[in-house]
């Protein structure tokens, strides 16, 4: 099963991460199958690969809920049901 998770990057005291689509048997800091984004909480900046991160959804990723959250945020969920309602038309 494929996650979308944190995977902590970044100095002592400084963390950034990145958003990665992860297999769930990984470590935190373990091989990722995609970078889809990044995080820093000092800045409060985000960045998401928006169409990646379709991809993994649609394929049955599950977000942890951080990346839930830094994903409501950027309102990637809102193309993934505008996305859902043009591919059933």
């Amino acid at each position: 099963m494929v996650k979308l998770r944190l995977k902590r990057c970044g100095r002592k005291q400084r963390a950034i991460y990145q958003i990665v689509a992860i297999d769930v048997r990984s470590r935190r800091e373990g091989r990722d199958l995609r970078k889809v984004g990044f995080y820093d909480p000092i800045k409060n900046q985000t960045y998401s690969n928006v169409p990646a991160i379709l991809y993994f959804l649609e394929k049955g990723a599950q977000p942890t809920g951080t990346v839930h959250d830094i994903s409501k945020k950027a309102e990637v969920f809102k193309e993934l049901s505008v996305n859902q309602t043009s591919n059933n038309e």
